[in-house]
C-alpha cells in the first residue's frame, strides 16, 4: 500500500512540474508539438489504467452477494461503477469501462486483452470496445474462441481508437459466429423505437433508435442533407469542363448563401420531408436521385446462402434474407472484381469516373480511405492516385479511390501522395516520412476475396 501510494504520488508531483502555459507551445514546431501530445496521451492511458485497476477491486468488493456490506453500498453508492464515477469525476460510461476491464484483469485467469492493457499496449477504452464488439460466449461461440480472436486483434486495434477497435472486434465476431448475423439484426430490428418529448422552455425533442435496415436510409438522407458538395459551386448540362480539361463557368446551387447551421438544415430538411410525405417533390432536397441505399454483398454469399451483407456506409452485417428481399424490390448491379478487387477500367478515354465506376468504388472502397476518416461515400471524390494531367493517369479502378472533399484536397493541394502495391494502397505525406496504409472499409469486399470460413 505504502509504495503503490508513493509511486502515484510521485507521478502526480512530476505531472505538475510539467509545465502548463499554453504560450510555450507556440513557438514549438509541428514535429515536436505531435511529439508532445502523443506523450500526453501516453500519460492519460496509464492514468486510466491505473483507475481500471482500482475500479476492479472496488468492484471485487461489492459483488452483489455483499449486499449492503458491499463496499459501494456502505460508502453509499448504488453500485461499483456509480461509486467509480463519483470518486474520480469521470463519466459513468467511462467509469463502466474502466470497472469492466479492471474486475477482467484481477480474473483468477487473465485473458491476453487484459494482459496487453497491464503491459499498456492497449488502453483500457480500445480493451472495452473489443470486448463490447466481441461480445459475450453464445450457442456458437465459446469464451477460449473470443479470447483466441481477441489475441489475434491485439496487433490489429493497437493504434486504433475505440470505435474502430469496436467494428474490427464486431467483424471478428461475425466471422466466428456467421449464422448468428441474421439474428444479431433481428434483435437490433426489436429494440427500434421512437419517442418524443417536450421542453419546459417550450419545443421539444425526438429520439430516434433505428434498426440497421433504417438507420441506412435515414443517414443516407442526412448525408445528401449535409455533405459540403450541396455547398460547392455546380455544373449545368450548359457549362461544366470541356473534353480538353480546360474549365469553364460554373453556376452555384444557392446554398452558400443560407445562415443555417448545418444541423438547422437538415432538421428543417427532415420535418418539410415529413410534411410532404410520400407526394414529395424531394428534388431541392435531396438531389435528382431517388432515396435509397445499396446493399453490398459477396456474390459467393448469395451462392452459399451463408454470411451476410452490408448497407453502404454501415459496419455491421445484415442477413443473407435481408439482401434477397432488398435485391427483390429494387434489382441488383453485378460488379466483378479480380484476385485483387480491381473491377471496370476506362482507360484514358474518359477524365471523370462513370457512375458504375463509382458504385464498383463505393463498393470496394466502403468510403473516403484516408487513415481515421469515416466519410461515407455520398461525400466523396473519385480520385486518380496517377493525376490525369501530371501524370498521365488513366480512369481504372485500380488508380481511382474515394476521398472525401476535404482529403481530395489535401491530396492535391499539400503534397501527399498515394500509391499501389497490388491491392493495397499507401499514403504518403510531404517529405516521405511515416508511411501509412489505406485499408478498405468494405467488409462485403474482405469476404469475396477471403471467403467466409
Amino acid at each position: 500500500m505504502t509504495n503503490i501510494a508513493a509511486s502515484l504520488d510521485s507521478a502526480i508531483q512530476a505531472l505538475r512540474r510539467v509545465p502548463r502555459d499554453p504560450q510555450q507551445l507556440v513557438s514549438l514546431d509541428d514535429e515536436t508539438l505531435v511529439t508532445l501530445t502523443r506523450l500526453a496521451a501516453e500519460e492519460s492511458r496509464l492514468a486510466q489504467l491505473h483507475i481500471s485497476i482500482l475500479a476492479g477491486e472496488i468492484a471485487r468488493r461489492s459483488a452483489p452477494e455483499l449486499g449492503s456490506d458491499g463496499l459501494a453500498q456502505k460508502s453509499g453508492h448504488r453500485t461499483p461503477e456509480e461509486m467509480v464515477r463519483v470518486t474520480t469525476g469521470t463519466r459513468l460510461l467511462d467509469a463502466r469501462a474502466a470497472v469492466r476491464i479492471g474486475a477482467a484483469a484481477g480474473a483468477s485467469s487473465p485473458s491476453p486483452l487484459t494482459d496487453a492493457v497491464l503491459d499498456g499496449r492497449l488502453s483500457v477504452a480500445v480493451a472495452d470496445a473489443v470486448t463490447t464488439g466481441l461480445g459475450a460466449p453464445g450457442a456458437a461461440v465459446t469464451r477460449e474462441q473470443l479470447d483466441a480472436a481477441a489475441a489475434a486483434l491485439l496487433d490489429r486495434v493497437a493504434g486504433l481508437d475505440p470505435e474502430r477497435a469496436a467494428r474490427e472486434a464486431r467483424f471478428a465476431r461475425d466471422e466466428l459466429d456467421v449464422a448468428g448475423i441474421a439474428t444479431r439484426e433481428q434483435a437490433l430490428r426489436e429494440r427500434r423505437a421512437f419517442r418524443i418529448g417536450r421542453r419546459a422552455g417550450g419545443g421539444g425533442y425526438a429520439q430516434w433508435d433505428l434498426d440497421p435496415e433504417t438507420f441506412a436510409v435515414v443517414s443516407e438522407i442526412y448525408d445528401r442533407v449535409t455533405t459540403p458538395r450541396r455547398r460547392q459551386p455546380e455544373f449545368t448540362a450548359a457549362c461544366g469542363e470541356s473534353e480538353t480539361g480546360t474549365a469553364v463557368d460554373t453556376q452555384t446551387n444557392g446554398i452558400e448563401a443560407d445562415d443555417r447551421s448545418i444541423e438547422q438544415y437538415a432538421s428543417d430538411v427532415f420535418a418539410e420531408l415529413l410534411r410532404q410525405g410520400v407526394s414529395a417533390d424531394t428534388y431541392h432536397l435531396l438531389g435528382d436521385a431517388p432515396v435509397g441505399v445499396r446493399i453490398i454483398v459477396a456474390a459467393r454469399t448469395l451462392t452459399e446462402r451463408r454470411g451476410g451483407g452490408y448497407l453502404e456506409g454501415q459496419a455491421d452485417p445484415v442477413s443473407v434474407d435481408t439482401v434477397e428481399r432488398v435485391a427483390c424490390a429494387s434489382g441488383s448491379i453485378t460488379v466483378s472484381v479480380d484476385a485483387n478487387g480491381q473491377p471496370l477500367n476506362l482507360g484514358r478515354e474518359r477524365r471523370l469516373y462513370s457512375r458504375a465506376q463509382r458504385i464498383a468504388l463505393a463498393a470496394r472502397d466502403g468510403g473516403c480511405r484516408w487513415p481515421g476518416c469515416e466519410r461515407p461515400p455520398s461525400w466523396c471524390d473519385a480520385h486518380h492516385i496517377k493525376h490525369w494531367h501530371r501524370d498521365g493517369g488513366r480512369t481504372d479502378i485500380a488508380d481511382g479511390i474515394l476521398l472525401c472533399r476535404h482529403h481530395h484536397m489535401l491530396a492535391h493541394n499539400n503534397g501527399w501522395e498515394i500509391t499501389r502495391a497490388g491491392p493495397t494502397y499507401h499514403l504518403t505525406p510531404p517529405g516521405n516520412r511515416d508511411v501509412r496504409d489505406m485499408p478498405t472499409r468494405s467488409r462485403a469486399l474482405r469476404d469475396e476475396l477471403r471467403g467466409i470460413a
